[in-house]
C-alpha cells in the first residue's frame, strides 16, 4: 500500500468520496470537528464542550536544580485517528479510522485542551509518544502542524509506526517502512535527541519495541558527560517491581522495557518474544540506575498514572492517556534532592481546582505494612543490585512518613 507524503496534497474533485467517512480536508476542519477551534492558525480560541469533563491535570514537582524554575505540561498517548484527502483511496485506512475513533472519540478535543492549558501558562509541551494511533496522511499532517504551532519536545510511541494496528509483527523492519514519514512530522530526532532548558537536559529516546540499543547507550553517555541534570523521556516505562505487579494483576504481560526473564517467561509466547530483554537493554538500565545526574523519567504507554523510584536520584513518572483528558504538569525547580507529588486539578479555561491523589512509594503519607511486605516479596531472589534498588524504595517510603 502506498502512503503519500502528507505534504503532497491532491485535488479531490468528487466530494462523494467523503460522503460518510471520517475524512478531514484540513487542520481547520479537524479543529472545528474535534476541538471546536475555528482558527486556521492552530489551537487558539476554543469551545469547551459541556458533555465532556474538563482536562484533568496532575501536579508534580521535581527538584532538579534548574537555573530558573519552569513548568512543562506532559502529555502522552493522544491517539489521534485522522485521515484526509490523501487517504481517501485507501478504504482499509478509512475503515480503520472509523473503528479506532470509537475507541478514542475525544482524542482531538483533549489534545486541544492540553495545548490551550499550556498556552495559558506559557509552558513547554512534552509528549511521550502515541500522538497518533496509526500512520495516515491525515494523522501525520496534523502531527506536523501541531508540533510546529507550539513549543513541543517529544519521543515517539509504538503507534507512530503502526500502519493498521496489530496487522503485523512490529520490529525494526516494520518501523523502517514508516520511519521517514514520521520523522518528518516530529519536532526532534525520534531515535535519540537532547534539548537543554534552563540548565536541564531533556534526553528523548526510542524504546517503543521494548529495547534500547548500544548506539543509544553510547549517545546517552555523551549527554551525561555534559554534567547537567537529566530528565529522560521515552514511551515505554522501564521495569520496576511495583509497576510490574500492578500490571500483571490485570494483564497477561507488563508492557514494560527491561523486565527480567523470570517475569517475561510467564507471558503468552508472542508477548514474551516481543518484550524479552536483550543484553544491550539490560546493560543500559543497570548503568542508568547508577547515574546521579538522572533526575526523572517521563513516559506513557500504559494509559494510567504510576510513580515509582527508579534509582536513588530519579523517579519514574508514567503519564495517563491524553485521549481521556489526563495530563501532568511538572514544575522543575532550582532546588535539588528529590521529587514530590502535589494535587490533581481540573483545568477549564485555565482555572484549576484542588483535589487528592493516591499515595505511592514517594508520596506523602505513612508507609503501610502491605507496601513493605510487597517490597520484601520482590526482594527475594533478586540480584545484589536489584536488592539495593528495592531497599532504596523502602527507605524512601520510611523517610516520607
Amino acid at each position: 500500500m502506498l502512503i503519500l507524503p502528507f505534504w503532497k496534497k491532491r485535488a479531490v474533485a468528487d466530494n462523494r468520496n467523503k460522503r460518510s467517512l471520517k475524512v478531514k480536508n484540513s487542520r481547520r476542519d479537524f479543529l472545528r470537528m474535534g476541538a471546536g477551534v475555528m482558527l486556521a492558525g492552530g489551537f487558539g480560541a476554543r469551545t469547551v464542550r459541556a458533555d465532556l469533563a474538563p482536562l484533568s491535570v496532575k501536579e508534580i514537582q521535581i527538584n532538579v536544580g534548574a537555573t530558573a524554575e519552569f513548568t512543562a505540561l506532559h502529555v502522552s498517548d493522544s491517539h489521534l485517528t485522522l485521515v484526509n484527502d490523501d487517504d481517501a483511496g485507501d478504504t482499509r485506512k478509512i475503515n480503520l479510522a472509523n473503528n479506532r475513533s470509537r475507541t478514542f472519540p475525544n482524542a482531538e478535543h483533549y489534545l486541544g485542551e492540553a495545548i490551550a492549558a499550556a498556552r495559558a501558562n506559557h509552558e513547554l509541551l512534552l509528549h511521550t509518544g502515541d500522538l497518533i494511533d496509526f500512520v495516515s496522511c491525515g494523522n501525520l499532517e496534523c502531527a506536523s502542524q501541531t508540533f510546529t504551532a507550539d513549543d513541543w519536545y517529544a519521543s515517539s510511541g509504538n503507534h507512530e509506526f503502526s500502519k493498521y494496528v496489530g496487522e503485523a509483527t512490529e520490529d525494526a523492519a516494520y518501523k523502517a517502512d514508516s520511519y521517514d514519514l514520521v520523522q518528518a512530522a516530529f519536532p526532534n530526532d525520534i531515535t535519540f535527541a537532547s534539548r537543554v532548558v534552563n540548565g536541564v537536559n531533556f534526553v528523548a529516546i526510542d524504546d517503543v519495541y521494548y529495547n534500547v540499543t548500544e548506539a543509544q547507550h553510547e549517545l546517552f553517555e555523551l549527554e551525561v558527560a555534559k554534567g547537567l541534570p537529566i530528565i529522560l523521556m521515552c514511551h515505554v516505562p522501564f521495569y520496576l517491581p511495583g509497576l510490574c505487579a500492578e500490571q500483571l494483576a490485570h494483564e497477561s504481560c507488563a508492557y514494560v522495557t527491561g523486565a527480567p526473564l523470570e517475569i517475561t517467561s510467564q507471558y503468552p509466547a508472542a508477548r514474551a518474544a516481543q518484550q524479552q530483554t536483550d543484553q544491550p537493554t539490560a546493560d543500559f538500565i543497570a548503568w542508568l540506575k547508577e547515574q546521579p545526574l538522572l533526575k526523572g523519567i517521563l513516559c506513557g504507554h500504559l494509559h494510567k498514572y504510576h510513580e515509582e523510584r527508579f534509582s536513588p536520584t530519579a523517579m519514574q513518572y508514567v503519564c495517563s492517556g491524553g485521549f481521556q483528558g489526563q495530563v501532568q504538569r511538572i514544575t522543575f525547580t532550582t532546588r535539588t534532592g528529590g521529587a514530590t507529588v502535589g494535587t490533581w486539578s481540573s483545568a477549564a479555561h485555565g482555572v484549576s481546582g484542588a483535589g487528592t491523589i493516591d499515595t505511592h512509594w514517594h508520596t506523602s503519607g505513612a508507609a503501610t505494612e502491605e507496601h513493605l511486605l510487597d517490597t520484601r516479596y520482590y526482594a527475594e531472589g533478586q540480584s545484589e543490585r536489584s536488592l539495593l534498588d528495592t531497599l532504596t524504595r523502602i527507605g524512601t517510603v520510611l523517610l516520607t512518613r
